[in-house]
């Protein structure tokens, strides 16, 4: 008599559901490691803002005042939209090249995905902050009232917010033009709303309730506070605390778009 053949399905492996230090390290140290071989994004990255400012404070040669009003501004905004541009590109090329899918096949989480894309973008951010903080206070003149510290705890927030909203966004382009193209549609209505051209209060009433959820207008705020008081004011702690949680927000939304496929 033959005994029936039995066929053992072996289930995939779960993902795992902790984030772990070694794994997030492990895919810092790799983005980093591709980043350091692209030399015109880590320039993009670093450089651009600074020259940024440093155009605009000699376009406003004549009158610096204007550079003392808008320039605490855009030395928020900048790192914001460079950091999207440069963290969804980046993210886009491992979604459309399959790195992604080939990293979610093994034993790695999605948070540890995420979380370490948000580190290794985020040490970029950091020292791009702290350039263009230092570039602006000591080199360029910028007249602030209270601690250029807190500038750069707001630049580097609205560095990590761009880099949250690259990671999300990267999710719903199929190619790198596509990603620029969102741009339009995701940076330039906060940058319309977010008070640096008028007032927010002097909007329409329904362009301002659109302002007051968008996370530039909170950034510009914040930078506002620190321009026009000499302490850390409640205001300003809730700026900062609304910019880092919509940050928060947007990379959980950015875990929610991976997909682990297994065959």
């Amino acid at each position: 008599m033959t005994t029936p053949r039995t066929t053992t399905v072996t289930p995939p492996n779960p993902s795992p559901k902790a984030l772990s230090a070694a794994r997030t390290t492990a895919t810092t140290t790799r983005v980093l490691r591709q980043l350091t071989h692209d030399p015109r994004t880590i320039a993009l990255l670093l450089l651009i803002p600074c020259v940024m400012l440093l155009l605009l404070r000699y376009v406003f040669d004549g009158n610096p005042r204007t550079f003392d009003s808008i320039g605490a501004s855009l030395l928020g905004i900048f790192p914001l939209i460079t950091m999207f541009l440069v963290t969804s590109i980046a993210t886009l090329r491992e979604r459309t090249s399959g790195t992604l899918e080939r990293l979610l096949a093994m034993p790695l989480g999605k948070g540890d995905l995420i979380a370490g894309y948000a580190l290794a973008f985020g040490t970029l951010a950091i020292i791009q902050s702290a350039l263009a903080t230092g570039l602006a206070v000591w080199f360029l003149g910028l007249d602030v009232t209270g601690s250029p510290w807190l500038l750069l705890l707001v630049a580097l927030l609205d560095a990590l917010l761009g880099t949250a909203l690259g990671l999300f966004v990267s999710a719903f382009a199929a190619s790198e033009f596509q990603a620029v193209q969102f741009m339009p549609a995701v940076i330039f209505p906060q940058l319309l709303l977010c008070g640096l051209f008028t007032p927010r209060d002097t909007m329409h009433p329904v362009l301002e309730t659109i302002s007051d959820v968008l996370p530039m207008s909170y950034a510009v705020d914040g930078m506002n506070e620190v321009l026009h008081h000499t302490d850390m004011t409640a205001t300003f702690v809730r700026d900062a605390l609304i910019v880092a949680g919509c940050a928060l927000l947007v990379l959980a939304l950015g875990a929610a778009t991976l997909r682990r496929r297994t065959a």
